[in-house]
């Protein structure tokens, strides 16, 4: 019981850390930073997986985070940072997001989760941190890309883009989201 209390506070430690390198970037650097990324990611989303361009032609918003999950053993912990864009006003929402769980495991997996939201009002609760995240999205890796269910769960979509770039299965049960002040 020991070892995974030190296991979980070295995962928090690097999460900090990994916060405090960010704020020290100036606010409209990192946010410029983290829209060139969003937008590089969902237009890979797009570009790939057809299915995905279909739920987002009816979108009323997306969300993107880049996000590292690391676990020893029986515990894992993670976060990123992203953006919330409403596409009716084109408002861009800062956020972060942390992650943990117990499960077995070991290593860590740096990946791009992508949210879209079905109508205002799922889109309205998930930035106002009222957001249930117990819902799991699936997709399946496929030699030509990658294939999701081309359909919203509970008002949202969920894709996981891997570092590989393969889609894998996107289970996001245990995770917060919160908007960043100083970058909103």
């Amino acid at each position: 019981m020991r070892i995974h209390r030190f296991v979980m506070l070295g995962v928090l430690m690097t999460l900090g850390w990994s916060a405090l390198a960010q704020d020290a970037t100036p606010a409209a650097t990192r946010r410029q930073e983290i829209d060139k990324s969003a937008q590089a990611t969902l237009d890979n989303l797009l570009e790939t997986n057809a299915d995905a361009k279909a739920l987002y032609d009816k979108a009323v918003g997306y969300a993107v985070f880049n996000a590292t999950k690391a676990g020893v053993f029986l515990v894992s912990g993670g976060g990123g940072t992203g953006v919330a864009v409403d596409r009716a006003t084109g408002k861009h929402t800062y956020m972060r997001m942390g992650l943990g769980g117990v499960g077995l495991g070991i290593g860590a997996q740096k990946y791009a989760l992508i949210v879209l939201f079905e109508t205002k009002e799922h889109l309205d609760k998930f930035l106002a941190g009222g957001w249930d995240s117990s819902a799991t999205a699936e997709a399946a890796a496929a030699k030509q890309g990658a294939a999701a269910r081309a359909t919203f769960m509970n008002g949202a979509a969920f894709f996981q883009i891997t570092e590989k770039g393969l889609m894998a299965h996107a289970d996001i049960t245990g995770t917060k989201f919160w908007k960043v002040d100083d970058l909103n």
